[in-house]
This record gives structure tokens, sequence and C-alpha cells, in this order.
């Protein structure tokens, strides 16, 4: 499986992005993918995410959201990360206001790989630690570093097992 590190480039990577509501984030992560994405243009993208969205919130809790969408235009799952410089208001389960959003586009018939995925990013954003590296970064690279270096603790794994 594809890590999510592997997903992000620095190009689609923003730290500290002063957005002000979810529509924003979602316009803004649009633009980032919209290159990675030829033949799709950033409104095609934006309408795949936000479509996703009313379906049900991607706020996963924590201040962490994973918008996501199945799109014909993409070949390989690509994503695109940003952190907020203010927690927006995202509908999350936990009523936190979200400041970091981990965006994914999956081919349209990638069911398997886009559900592993979101599974391993959701496990990663349950990790405290993590979150907080993620919040405080001010440097696309060292943020994908991050992701790339992280692993269950000993105590997630020993629960998990």
């Amino acid at each position: 499986m594809t890590g999510p590190a592997q997903l992000l480039s620095p190009e689609r990577v923003r730290c500290g992005e002063p957005l002000a509501s979810k529509k924003r984030a979602l316009e803004r992560a649009a633009e980032l993918l919209s290159p990675a994405v030829p033949g799709m243009t950033r409104v095609e993208i934006f309408d795949a995410l936000f479509t996703r969205e009313r379906l049900g919130s991607t706020g996963l809790g924590h201040g962490m959201a994973l918008p996501h969408g199945r799109v014909a235009g993409v070949d390989a799952p690509v994503a695109a990360c940003l952190t907020l410089a203010n927690p927006i208001d995202y509908d999350a389960p936990d009523r936190q206001r979200v400041d970091v959003l981990f965006v994914l586009l999956v081919p349209r018939d990638c069911s398997d790989e886009h559900l592993r995925i979101l599974s391993s990013l959701a496990e990663m954003f349950n990790d405290e630690s993590l979150r907080d590296s993620l919040r405080s970064q001010t440097d696309p690279e060292v943020l994908i570093q991050y992701l790339a270096d992280w692993s269950p603790s000993a105590d997630a794994a020993r629960t998990a097992g």
C-alpha cells in the first residue's frame, strides 16, 4: 500500500493557511491538487470534494479532517495537506474546530486501496503527538517527513494486537 506521505509533494502542502471556512479550505485544496490531476479543473476537483462532504462531514475529531473523493481523472491516489492559521467550523463529530486537513483523491474504481489509505490516516491522526507535530510545522517538507516517519506507538500496537 502507498503510505500517506508518498501521496504528497511539497507543492501540495501548505502550513498556516489563513482560511476562514470549510468551503474556502476545500477550494484551496482543489487549487493545490489541480496541477497533479491533468484533465480536471480545480472547480471539478472542488465539486468532487464538496459533493462527498454533503454526504457527511469528513471531520475525524481532534481538529483533523480527511476530505476525499473518487474522481475519474485520477490514475493513482494523490493528496494535499493544509494546516490552518485558525481552526474552522467543520461539523466534526466531537464538535471541535478543524485546523489540519489531509485531502485525498483516488481513482473512481479504487475501492480497497482508498479504504486502506483512509484507515491508515485515521489511525495516524489519532496520535496526539503527530497531530501536535503537524500543527506546529511551517515547512512542507518537514511535515511530509513527520508523516513518513510515523509508526504506531508500542501502546497502540499492543491495544490493536
